[in-house]
C-alpha cells in the first residue's frame, strides 16, 4: 500500500528540533524505509515553497526527488473533502 503525507507530517518531519519520538515520525521514517510515500505535486510546491535559501531549497529538492508524484484527478480531490467533511462532522460532536 502506498501513502501520502501530508504537508504538515513533512514539514514536522523537516523541522530541525522535531520531536524524533512522535508516532507521525516513527511512520514516516518507516514508509519512507519501505518505499510507499508518494507524494502529491501541490504537497511538492508547499514544502518547496516554505525554503528561503537556495542552498536549502536545492538540497530538498534533491531529497524528494526520488519520490513519485500521485496525480490527482478532479475525482480524487471531490472524495478528499468529502472524507474531511465526514471527519469534522464526527469530531464536533460531543
Amino acid at each position: 500500500m502506498k501513502v501520502i503525507v501530508d504537508t504538515s507530517v513533512w514539514s514536522l518531519f523537516l523541522r530541525r528540533k522535531a520531536p524524533r519520538g512522535s508516532w507521525q515520525i516513527l511512520a514516516l521514517e518507516r514508509y519512507l524505509r519501505t518505499g510507499r510515500v508518494q507524494l502529491l505535486g501541490i504537497i511538492r510546491q508547499e514544502l518547496l515553497s516554505g525554503i528561503g535559501e537556495q542552498s536549502q531549497f536545492e538540497h530538498l529538492r534533491e531529497a524528494l526527488a526520488g519520490l513519485p508524484d500521485l496525480l490527482a484527478t478532479t475525482r480524487d480531490h471531490v472524495l478528499a473533502a468529502q472524507c474531511y467533511n465526514l471527519c469534522r462532522n464526527c469530531w464536533a460532536k460531543p
